[in-house]
């Protein structure tokens, strides 16, 4: 596939596989099995509340964006099977990516820019989480796990599944409340949502959609969980379904 400008896009990624292909075997599958068991058990409503709260704070450290980009050069996501580089290059490439095939839309180059900085949560003075808490695909708690999520079997050894409050398809929330009022499993979508929101960000609400939900695979993907939209959600959507570069590696 050739983008504007002759700006060429992979087929196969850094292993050559597909994109975002949990299935086939490599020398990272096993490694992003593991990661996905130990999220799926520990990402609870209870622990994702915990976490909003103490993370919602925003007092850790204060720095520039680009002295965040910075902190990111030694990460590696071990949830994804297509990376296998520091987090900084893979900004810098989604930027530009963006750059190149809509010129005109730079709220849009800085949401590529910035939509993974969360990650610095993996950092000592961000609290140094660890990788299950930050990175992966992201979903709904508080109700069903939907089966398209990767890995799925393993929630069963999630308290939560067994939980008649939250295994429901609907279980805390409401048909059409809006994604904005349910709780995502913890990590950096969620976390820099937060931080521009609470820095008073001039970037529109498509963009911060885009930051928040741009994990959510079940969704974006699979379809799973559009009962819980709005109308303004479906409109958002439309946006984070051409936020493609996320899963390629230019």
């Amino acid at each position: 596939m050739v983008l504007d400008g002759g700006f060429m896009v992979p087929q196969t990624n850094s292993f050559g596989h597909t994109f975002r292909d949990y299935h086939v075997e490599s020398e990272r599958q096993q490694g992003v099995e593991n990661f996905y068991r130990t999220n799926h058990i520990n990402q609870t409503y209870d622990f994702v509340k915990r976490m909003r709260k103490e993370h919602g704070k925003l007092n850790k450290v204060e720095l520039s964006i680009w002295e965040c980009c910075e902190l990111l050069n030694d990460v590696v996501d071990e949830s994804d099977p297509d990376l296998d580089e520091p987090q900084i290059e893979h900004l810098l490439q989604t930027a530009e990516a963006i750059r190149k095939d809509y010129p005109d839309e730079d709220w849009l180059h800085l949401a590529g820019l910035v939509h993974d900085l969360g990650k610095v949560l993996l950092h000592p003075g961000f609290g140094g989480l660890p990788q299950w808490a930050v990175v992966g695909d992201t979903y709904p708690v508080g109700c069903a796990f939907d089966k398209t999520i990767v890995h799925h079997k393993y929630f069963e050894e999630n308290p939560d599944f067994y939980n008649s409050a939250y295994n429901t398809k609907h279980g805390v929330y409401s048909e059409g409340c809006g994604l904005n009022n349910v709780m995502m499993s913890w990590g950096h979508d969620d976390y820099m949502y937060l931080v521009a929101k609470e820095n008073n960000t001039t970037l529109p609400p498509a963009a911060l959609f885009i930051i928040r939900y741009h994990s959510f695979y079940a969704l974006h993907r699979s379809e799973a969980y559009k009962h819980l939209m709005s109308e303004e959600d479906v409109e958002n959507l439309k946006w984070l379904q051409i936020f493609k570069y996320d899963f390629a590696c230019f």
